[in-house]
């Protein structure tokens, strides 16, 4: 009957040195509690940096203790899992064995202590800035990462028809979301542009056509988008209708227009057809189009918009039962 390997008495012993040492076995007890940073674990256990440093560094090349960087201070941190079967065995009972030790009880004080203070620094910092937060958060960070987390929501088997798709923006930003996208217009200048900035893009197909009668089988898509189209089109019902039917039964439409309004020389210059719309009348095309669970609201203009409020609708085509 063959023996599980031992392990070598070298490597047990580089072991055995390290929880012999009464400051490692303080440092350990706390990295296996918490990530800590140097000054952090300076902090907790009152001792110099330098004695602090040195000490991990010894418990990094015997792989006690991992660490990762974040911005210019290095975190470390105790983890059972990346602990070798027989290493994590004997820190589990060095562990028990200590739990009395009044040090690592007055340790582990400090650090509740230092945990709690980290947690109201940054209850203090949200408390002050909350006001301000958003033009905090957007010059720090932009703002296309909110775009990319909701994205991030949409299945990624999802065919999508971008109906009226324009110069191709919307689908070069779904494209790395979602499994195929279908790009309908019928402006071939706005076909050749859209062809050009989606031309690395492999799931996009475009095609020439009218939202009144679609170049797409009935059932093939997950979702329809129509976003600032509707008020370009004579008949918005017949476009609603064409949109329930290319859609898969569960799959969801979504429209983005202009709430109606009255600046008749805007829709003019714009060469649109209609004045926007109320969710009303939108609300009654998906009725007469047989979608149902429609929710809508009107988009907050954007700060530097000049144009008129816009219309989100959405509705889901049913499934038989």
């Amino acid at each position: 009957m063959s023996q599980a390997p031992t392990t070598q008495p070298d490597r047990l012993l580089r072991w055995m040195n390290c929880l012999a040492d009464a400051t490692r076995l303080r440092l350990l007890a706390l990295l296996a509690e918490h990530e800590l940073g140097v000054s952090d674990l300076c902090d907790v256990v009152q001792l110099p940096q330098s004695t602090v440093s040195r000490h991990l560094k010894i418990l990094g090349d015997e792989g006690w203790a991992i660490s990762r960087r974040q911005g210019t201070t290095n975190l470390y941190q105790v983890v059972l899992d990346e602990l070798e079967e027989r290493q994590r065995e004997l820190w589990l009972i060095t562990r028990d064995e200590a739990s009395e030790w009044a040090t690592l009880q007055q340790d582990k004080l400090r650090l509740q202590q230092l945990v709690l203070n980290k947690q109201q620094d940054a209850d203090a910092f949200f408390a002050d800035a909350a006001e301000q937060w958003e033009s905090i958060r957007h010059e720090l960070y932009g703002s296309r990462f909110t775009t990319d987390a909701m994205l991030g929501l949409i299945p990624c088997t999802w065919t999508i028809a971008d109906l009226g798709c324009g110069s191709g923006t919307l689908a070069s930003e779904l494209s790395p979301f979602v499994k195929q996208i279908i790009g309908i217009d019928n402006s071939e200048p706005m076909l050749i542009a859209a062809q050009q900035r989606t031309e690395n893009e492999t799931n996009i197909e475009l095609r020439k056509g009218d939202l009144s009668s679609l170049p797409i089988d009935d059932n093939a898509v997950d979702a329809t988008l129509c976003v600032i189209v509707l008020s370009y089109i004579e008949d918005p019902a017949a476009a609603v209708q064409e949109m329930a039917r290319i859609l898969k039964p569960g799959g969801r439409a979504v429209i983005v227009d202009l709430l109606a309004h009255n600046r008749d020389p805007f829709r003019r210059q714009m060469g649109q057809v209609h004045s926007g719309f109320t969710t009303e009348r939108l609300t009654e095309l998906f009725e007469q189009a047989g979608l149902t669970d429609i929710r809508s609201r009107p988009l907050p203009p954007a700060h530097e918009a000049t144009g008129p409020a816009l219309l989100f609708i959405t509705a889901i085509k049913p499934i038989a039962t």
